[in-house]
């Protein structure tokens, strides 16, 4: 099924950005989109929705809760003996935790999924991803995580209530930047990717994200189609957004 194509892991990818991302990178026809799902039975759902449609490329799921690390290293056993090289990371499953002043188990619970998971799945992953052709990791972040920006009174993030959430993107974002400088070296590119104000089911802000004006998430997946596809290479190791933007960490 997925022999001679680009080999494609996106987390979080039954709902959201995660699933407009995992279709539109299944568009290709020389992809093999792996959706790492923590709920197979909810998988299972988004993966026959998305063949539904007849992408040209191929699906499939593969179990995975990167707030566990059992889980974490199961998964990457079975990617090895399934494929033996992952071209592709998309660390895209995250949460958003609402409070401007978050308790001890709230910062927990945001930078276990936010943070820990992708850190601990990346390195994990990183002797599939340095095997392989493509070596692309993308971390989505967002641009609440810019220091530059939260720290300028101008800026319209500069009061955003969402600190645990900020905090954890920010902590991404340097991880973002100390992948890259450890494995460039190797050709491993690394991207933080604000994905944008979108409509998704994050924090349960659907409804409320598409009354102030959020736009398609198949906006945010096409971006990171883009990437994958080579046309933003030559901005490896920064912080971009849609629209070919550049953010300031």
């Amino acid at each position: 099924m997925a022999a001679g194509k680009q080999i494609i892991l996106v987390t979080g990818a039954n709902s959201g950005i995660g699933l407009d991302t995992a279709y539109y990178l299944a568009k290709a026809a020389s992809n093999h989109v792996i959706m790492g799902v923590r709920s197979l039975e909810k998988g299972q759902r988004a993966l026959d929705q998305l063949r539904a449609r007849k992408p040209p490329g191929t699906l499939s799921l593969l179990a995975l809760d990167v707030s566990n690390d059992e889980s974490i290293h199961a998964a990457a056993k079975k990617l090895e003996a399934d494929f033996g090289r992952l071209d592709v990371l998309v660390n895209n499953a995250g949460n958003q935790i609402q409070p401007r002043f978050p308790t001890r188990e709230q910062l927990r619970e945001t930078f276990e999924t936010n943070v820990y998971g992708p850190v601990i799945l990346t390195q994990t992953l990183i002797p599939l991803i340095t095997a392989s052709q493509g070596k692309k990791i993308i971390n989505v972040s967002s641009e609440l995580g810019s220091i530059t920006a939260g720290s300028n009174p101008d800026f319209y993030t500069h009061q955003n209530p969402f600190t645990a959430y900020r905090m954890s993107k920010a902590a991404l974002n340097m991880f973002s930047t100390t992948t890259y400088a450890h494995l460039k070296d190797q050709g491993v590119k690394v991207w933080s990717f604000c994905p944008g104000f979108v409509v998704t089911d994050l924090a349960g802000q659907r409804e409320g994200r598409a009354a102030m004006g959020a736009e398609s998430s198949e906006t945010s997946a096409q971006a990171i189609l883009d990437i994958v596809e080579g046309k933003r290479d030559a901005e490896a190791g920064t912080f971009i957004g849609r629209y070919d933007a550049q953010i300031p960490w």
